[in-house]
């Protein structure tokens, strides 16, 4: 099968594994953060870290739109569902992540609520138009690969007359969280995180292209090698971060050319800016208040925001303190390092949204069997 076959080639890994082997410095440790989670279950399933030097260090990052929800807009989800007579449609993960005191979307299904899993944007609307007497409300999260359709879906509800379809919008923007992570220090002044460099997403990258990632070569000078998500795509991409590193250059290379532009999709970008707009600031799990990371619903689409149609509220949002999954999406820690992980947090009994998703860093380690890490990740150089 084209580009799959081809990726997952044995004999080719092993040649990438000698290569990365032999361009690797004895005397340095590499780290570099796959940003997306989709990244992180390609190296968890296919064992790319086996295959990896012991001096070469892939660190978890926020790329996980549901694990980076915040517990605050988890308890809003819920509280929508059962403050309000609506049908709330969302994606499948988020139903079971906890908010407050355990509670989730799927609890409160069990106890009356209408709460619907939904596929897509369209399923959502569907629902609208076969219960006009109903109040439909899509609970939308997710990067730039999922914006332009909620984007879609405003705009066809519109075009349709739609009016009780609604979109509670949490979508997030990618750059702004590498941001947050390089930008994290210590009260000594060191960095949070070590970070020589990332891999970075692909399916985003599809979206937005390769320009958003030059300002962490330019001005932060970490290299950015945006890879496909098959295990070959990731150990071509660690391979070019080593030789990076090694040449002290800092570029943005692209080895996911198979799918990704330099401009990237602008048709998608042109139906986002019609839509959205920027927040002055969104809170996320584990990197808290973020400054211009997400986005909010344009006044001239004020129809189809939920935010302001209905009001939302909630008692002060609580995290499971026990629950390591903050530090895991800064880089900070690896799911085995949580006390909790693999112990009272399962996927059958999930204490944090990174045991949940299906791109969370504790779900692939559980899923995998990867309970062999790294020695802990150090602080500063």
């Amino acid at each position: 099968m084209k580009y799959i076959e081809e990726f997952r080639n044995a004999e080719l890994a092993q040649g990438l594994s000698r290569a990365i082997a032999a361009a690797v410095d004895p005397q340095r440790i590499y780290r570099f953060m796959e940003f997306c989670g989709g990244h992180t279950h390609a190296i968890a399933r296919y064992g790319v870290e086996d295959l990896l030097p012991t001096n070469v260090r892939m660190i978890h990052g926020p790329g996980c739109p549901v694990c980076v929800l915040p517990v605050g807009r988890v308890d809003e989800a819920v509280a929508l569902a059962t403050q309000h007579d609506v049908i709330l449609c969302t994606y499948a993960d988020l139903m079971r992540v906890p908010g407050t005191n355990y509670e989730s979307l799927i609890k409160a299904r069990s106890k009356g609520a209408d709460v619907r899993m939904v596929y897509s944007t369209l399923d959502a609307l569907k629902i609208a138009a076969d219960n006009p007497e109903r109040e439909v409300v899509f609970f939308a999260i997710g990067f730039e690969t999922t914006t332009p359709p909620t984007a879609s879906a405003i705009k066809q509800a519109q075009a349709r007359g739609l009016k009780n379809f609604s979109v509670y919008c949490n979508h997030v923007l990618t750059p702004a969280a590498m941001r947050a992570i390089l930008g994290a220090y210590t009260d000594e002044g060191a960095p949070n995180v070590i970070l020589d460099g990332f891999v970075g997403p692909a399916h985003v990258s599809a979206v937005i292209g390769m320009r958003p990632y030059e300002e962490f070569t330019r001005d932060y000078k970490k290299p950015v090698v945006i890879a496909g998500f098959e295990p070959l795509d990731v150990m071509q991409a660690v391979l070019q971060l080593i030789r990076q590193s090694n040449e002290g250059r800092a570029d943005v290379e692209n080895e996911y050319a198979r799918a990704v532009t330099l401009e990237g999709n602008l048709k998608a970008q042109a139906l986002t800016a019609e839509v959205f707009d920027l927040r002055d600031s969104f809170e996320w799990r584990g990197l808290g208040a973020v400054p211009l990371s997400a986005l909010q619903i344009r006044p001239e689409f004020a129809a189809f925001d939920a935010e302001k149609r209905f009001r939302v509220e909630v008692p002060n949002p609580k995290e499971n303190k026990a629950c390591a999954c903050g530090e895991i999406l800064r880089g900070e820690k690896t799911p085995t390092e949580c006390k909790i992980f693999g112990t009272v947090c399962t996927p059958d009994n999930p204490m944090g949204a990174c045991m949940v998703s299906s791109e969370g860093a504790c779900a692939a380690h559980w899923t995998y069997g990867r309970f062999r890490e790294a020695p802990p990740l150090e602080k500063s150089a």
